[in-house]
């Protein structure tokens, strides 16, 4: 293993970067390639004009370089016969890269990995950082060949130590890498830990989910199948959150020697599942996010990832060159600010759904609709895998890290197993023995004990993987929070499932909003309204803060989910119902709006009134009214799909109902008779653990709402039919995970 010396820093670092960022262009030599839809530059002068010419030497774009020396053209058309021009030096000709093509195979074949730290040229000359991490109690690659996983992600991913159990180690992968670097080696996997484009010590310039940060992934995979040691010359790919996302960037580019991926607590869409939800900025985690990822973007050793600054302190060269580019970096805040509408060239190609139905491997998704980080829009996508046959998804109550839970391991590591390493799945007696303690690591919170492989004892892969593929589609964990392990514990008490998403079996429930907070199946005959003031003052702006900040993952966070104040919201509550209620998928609050205000932010919040006076959060809703019209071919009754685009945006005439649809995030939930449905209406924020939202009410703007009559506002629900809790207990107040409770507090309209 590399040891960092420390009189090192200062020395070697300081001389090593300054002679990249210093050295003129005659001596370093200018250098221009071509990426996907980029054409990249090297060594010119620092702050130096740089022009790119087409094939008939007419200047198309130009730009001046940065301290380094180098800058990068975008929006550049696949093509030939490119050069820059750098003064009065030309460089050679170049080709910029389509997405319709890529390398073959003799590229990728020519590659060769050892054990640790690799650097790997991409198709556009562009160095990624790649680190090869044995099985676990394997010595060397020559014990090969070993069923391979390859982990994507801009985190602190490619860094070559061991995952750190205790302590700190600037070359140790960051704890976000977890299921790459320390669990899929204990199930007997090589992994490839590969380091996104702009981070690390990998190369280039980061633009997250650029094309060529998601043809990197394509590269990647085909590099690492092509090893020796890669058993069956195929691998999958493996993760969590970052690492997750990037798995369905990568398998849509349909890599040929991808045998399976499986992603966990993913997000669909950057803007309307996390960026803007409803229209809406995310000025909370999402916002948060992404400085992160700017700053770990940063040229080492002054900035970057605590690897970088010690491999760049240490005088590895490949690290210390790949920083070149690091000054071109987009600025993701300023593209946020710039497009507070979804803007289709922006975030089309950036958004993980739009690449969902290209995947064709087999797919074992795991995600949670109240996830803290991703949000649970990601369910919206999941309808596009229809066509593919291997898929199988869990869904589940709870938060970012419960993709890891016991509900769903053993099931992820089949799969793993049957799909990727062709081989019987058996958990190793190490693994069972660590996971309580991995959970209290993870999450400071118990768990439900990891169970070992039902085809265990079996001899015949293809007899198992003929079991595993009988399984149902969809799998709906129930109730996670509320087993015997105690109050907050990770686990699904029980599950239900389908064949489809959407779930073939579901019916909308429609729910008409009356006066008095009723909320009935029958639609009031007489028009009457309701009003609040739309003031995000009124509550904080997220659930956990303070002392409480940093509970999203302990079995009983300190949430601060404060009920409306009066004449700031409104709500409309159900009678007690007569047997249980299942639901399953989207939800649409269609709203007759008039406000004060020519525009305004929505929020809408689905909970359940107890028996016993609590109330527990379930999902969320959020719209700009100006956002309000909708895509028509993609919308339904249950699922209002508004377009987000400019061209689309329209104040709210004066003085009128208008008709909004609301979408409600993706949940399932079950409703137990004698519980109470309950829908409020108030200013965006304060029910959520740390999404906070930039809104335009400043608490002057009184939003009403027609109930009744010949303008009904209602509640659509996607209910199961015949779906029930199956005798199930109630789970206690606090049980259910990322969903908080409180006393129940009737609005100022009585609901």
């Amino acid at each position: 293993m590399l040891k960092v010396r420390t009189l090192a820093i200062g020395s070697i670092a300081a001389v090593a970067v300054a002679a990249f960022a210093a050295v003129p262009a005659g001596a370093a030599g200018l250098s221009a390639n071509g990426s996907i839809g980029q054409a990249y530059v090297l060594g010119a002068q620092p702050d130096q004009k740089v022009s790119l010419l087409n094939a008939r030497g007419k200047a198309i774009q130009s730009g001046t370089t940065d301290r380094f020396g180098s800058y990068i053209f975008l929006d550049v058309s696949a093509g030939s016969n490119y050069r820059v021009r750098a003064g009065s030096t030309l460089t050679p000709k170049f080709k910029v890269l389509s997405t319709k093509s890529n390398p073959a195979a003799s590229f990728f074949k020519k590659k060769k990995l050892k054990a640790g730290l690799n650097y790997v040229k991409v198709r556009d000359g562009i160095e990624i950082a790649m680190t090869v991490r044995l099985p676990s109690g394997k010595k060397s690659l020559d014990e090969g060949p070993f069923p391979t996983i390859v982990e994507y992600s801009g985190y602190q991913t490619a860094a070559p130590h061991k995952f750190p159990l205790a302590g700190s180690d600037p070359l140790a992968p960051a704890s976000s890498t977890a299921v790459g670097a320390l669990i899929s080696p204990l199930l007997g996997f090589a992994v490839v830990s590969v380091q996104m484009r702009g981070s690390g010590c990998s190369g280039g310039a980061f633009d997250l989910f650029g094309l060529p940060t998601t043809y990197d992934g394509y590269d990647a995979i085909e590099t690492v199948a092509a090893q020796s040691w890669v058993k069956g010359h195929k691998v999958g790919m493996a993760g969590i959150s970052f690492s997750g996302i990037t798995q369905l960037f990568t398998a849509g580019t349909q890599p040929p020697h991808l045998a399976a991926i499986a992603p966990m607590s993913v997000t669909d869409d950057t803007y309307t599942a996390t960026g803007y939800p409803g229209g809406i900025n995310n000025s909370g985690f999402a916002l948060s996010w992404v400085r992160e990822r700017m700053s770990d973007a940063e040229p080492a050793p002054e900035g970057g990832q605590p690897w970088a600054k010690a491999l760049v302190n240490a005088g590895d060269v490949n690290c210390i060159a790949n920083q070149k580019l690091r000054l071109q970096t987009r600025d993701a805040i300023k593209v946020i600010d710039e497009n507070p509408y979804r803007t289709p060239g922006e975030f089309d190609q950036r958004s993980p759904g739009a690449w969902v139905s290209k995947i064709k491997v087999p797919t074992f998704l795991i995600g949670q609709y109240q996830d803290e980080q991703t949000g649970g829009h990601f369910v919206e996508s999941l309808a596009a895998l229809k066509k593919n046959p291997n898929v199988w998804l869990s869904l589940q109550n709870g938060v970012h890290c419960d993709s890891l839970g016991p509900s769903t391991l053993t099931r992820w590591v089949e799969f793993l197993n049957l799909f990727v390493a062709d081989r019987i799945p058996k958990i190793s007696n190490s693994v069972i023995s660590l996971s309580s303690g991995l959970y209290a690591v993870l999450a400071n919170a118990p768990a439900a004990p990891v169970l070992q492989s039902r085809f265990a004892e079996m001899t015949n892969v293809k007899a198992a993987k003929a079991i595993f593929k009988r399984d149902p589609r969809v799998r709906l964990m129930m109730d996670n929070g509320a087993g015997p392990e105690g109050l907050g514990s990770i686990g699904a008490t029980w599950d239900l499932g389908y064949d489809s998403w959407p779930i073939r079996q579901v019916k909308a429930k429609t729910y008409y909003f009356g006066p008095d907070g009723t909320m009935t199946s029958a639609k009031p005959g007489s028009a009457t309204t309701a009003s609040y003031l739309s003031d995000p003052s009124a509550r904080p702006l997220q659930t956990l803060y303070g002392e409480g900040a940093g509970d999203d993952w302990k079995a009983q966070p300190r949430y601060d989910w404060t009920p409306l104040a009066s004449g700031k919201g409104i709500g409309f509550t159900t009678a007690a119902l007569g047997s249980d209620i299942v639901i399953a998928g989207t939800s649409s609050i269609d709203l007759f709006l008039k406000s004060s205000a020519r525009d305004t932010d929505l929020q809408v919040t689905l909970s359940e009134v107890r028996p016993d006076g609590k109330e527990t959060y379930i999902q969320n809703g959020w719209l700009r009214a100006s956002h309000r019209k909708l895509d028509a071919k993609k919308s339904t009754a249950l699922d209002p799909f508004p377009t987000h685009l400019k061209k689309d945006a329209a104040f709210l005439p004066a003085g009128v109902f208008t008709s909004v649809r609301v979408p409600l995030f993706p949940v399932a939930h079950a409703f137990r008779a004698g519980s109470k449905i309950r829908v409020t209406l108030e200013a965006a924020g304060g029910d959520r653990a740390i999404w906070k939202f930039a809104t335009i009410d400043d608490g002057t703007a009184t939003n009403t709402i027609s109930l009744g009559g010949a303008q009904p506002s209602k509640i659509l629900l996607p209910v199961i039919a015949g779906a029930t809790a199956k005798g199930t207990p109630r789970p206690a107040p606090t049980a259910l995970r990322g969903q908080p409770s409180r006393e129940y507090t009737a609005a100022s309209n009585g609901g």
